[in-house]
């Protein structure tokens, strides 16, 4: 089963997430299966764990996370 989370923060205006997008881990396992997924929107980053390998997911999330908080002074992280 699919774990959903909404990482909400205020990103700073003309924000660009090309670096956090690029320093995340790869989303597919063998198989080929899908670890995790996302989207950038409005109000932050979307996750979601297909739990397929939580370690991976979890290094995502993280850098997810810390890109919210490099930019902003709180990031709250709802389980969906």
């Amino acid at each position: 089963m699919d774990r959903e989370y909404m990482i909400k923060w205020d990103a700073p205006e003309g924000y660009d997430p090309t670096s956090v997008l690029m320093s995340l881990p790869s989303p597919i396992a063998p198989g080929p299966r899908e670890i995790y997924n996302y989207s950038v929107k409005e109000e932050g980053f979307y996750f979601v764990d297909r739990q397929v390998d939580p370690r991976i997911a979890g290094e995502a999330l993280k850098l997810f996370i810390d890109e919210a908080l490099k930019h902003s002074n709180e990031a709250i992280i709802e389980n969906l």
